[in-house]
C-alpha cells in the first residue's frame, strides 16, 4: 500500500466513532518480516571503501607474547579480496609460568550463537581479558589510497601459525570467513575469534594465572559522497518528478 492509501485510511479513522476503531487496529510485523529489512539502507554505490582488521593477543605471567593478526581493504580498485597474515612474538624474563590447574567446563552452545558472541571464561586468578568489536562507519570520505597490505596472503584451506613461548597462534581461511586461535602453552587456556557467515565470534579460555589476553575485530566502512548533488541521479528524479499527476 503506497503513502496516499495509508493517508486515506488515517483520514477515514480519524472520522469513524470510537466502536469503529478496532476495524483499524494496529497488526504487529514479524521477526521474519523485519529482517529482511536488514542491509538495505544504502544506496548501491554508496560504500566506497571497506576493511576487517581482526587481531589476538596472549601474554604469559613471565611477559611472554604471542599475537597474530589478519587485515583486508577492498575498493573500486581491489581485484580480488585478500586477507593478508602477520604473526608476532616476543620473549619476557626467562621463566616458566606455573601449569595451569583450572577446569573450565560447559559452553558448548557459545559456538553455534548468531550475530556477535562475546565470551571470558576463567578458572584462574590475576588475569585480565578484553572482547572488542568496533565499526566504524565515515560519511562523504574518500577512499584510502595506495594502502600496501603487508604479511603473508592467506589462502582458502590454508593456515598460517606463529610460535612463541607464550603459545601458538593459528590463523585459517574456511567457511568462507575467517579465524584465529591461540592455544597457550603450559595449559594456561585458549583463544578463538572468527568471522564469517554474518557472525562474529570472541572467546577466551582462562586456566592460569596472571595472564594478559585481547581480541579486537574492526570493520572500517567508508561511505562515498553519491547524494542529490550527483548530476545524473539529479536527471532521472526530475523524469520521475514529471510523472505525478496533478492531484499529488
Amino acid at each position: 500500500m503506497n503513502t496516499y492509501r495509508w493517508l486515506t485510511v488515517m483520514c477515514l479513522a480519524a472520522s469513524m466513532p470510537a466502536y469503529a476503531s478496532s476495524v483499524f487496529k494496529p497488526i504487529e510485523i514479524k521477526d521474519s518480516e523485519l529482517a529482511e529489512l536488514r542491509g538495505r539502507y544504502v544506496m548501491p554505490g554508496r560504500i566506497i571503501s571497506f576493511g576487517i582488521v581482526m587481531s589476538s593477543t596472549w601474554t604469559n605471567a613471565a611477559g611472554d607474547s604471542i599475537t597474530g593478526s589478519a587485515s583486508m581493504h577492498v575498493n573500486s580498485s581491489t581485484i580480488t579480496p585478500q586477507f593478508y597474515v602477520t604473526t608476532t612474538s616476543t620473549t619476557g624474563n626467562g621463566s616458566t609460568p606455573t601449569t595451569g590447574t583450572g577446569t573450565v567446563v560447559g559452553g558448548s552452545g557459545l559456538g553455534t550463537g548468531q550475530g556477535v558472541t562475546q565470551s571470558v571464561r576463567a578458572a584462574g586468578d590475576g588475569n585480565t581479558a578484553n572482547n572488542n568489536v568496533d565499526i566504524n562507519v565515515s560519511q562523504n570520505g574518500l577512499s584510502p589510497a595506495n594502502i600496501v597490505q603487508s604479511g603473508q596472503a592467506l589462502v582458502a584451506g590454508q593456515t598460517i601459525t606463529g610460535n612463541s613461548g607464550a603459545g601458538q597462534v593459528s590463523v585459517s581461511a574456511k567457511n568462507g570467513g575467517l579465524q584465529m586461535a591461540i592455544l597457550a602453552a603450559n595449559n594456561q587456556g585458549n583463544v578463538i575469534q572468527q568471522i564469517g557467515a554474518g557472525n562474529v565470534l570472541q572467546g577466551t579460555v582462562l586456566q592460569g594465572n596472571s595472564n594478559f589476553v585481547s581480541n579486537m575485530t574492526q570493520l572500517n566502512v567508508v561511505l562515498g559522497n553519491n547524494g542529490l548533488n550527483n548530476l545524473g541521479q539529479n536527471l532521472n528524479l526530475n523524469q520521475l518528478k514529471g510523472l505525478r499527476t496533478n492531484s499529488y
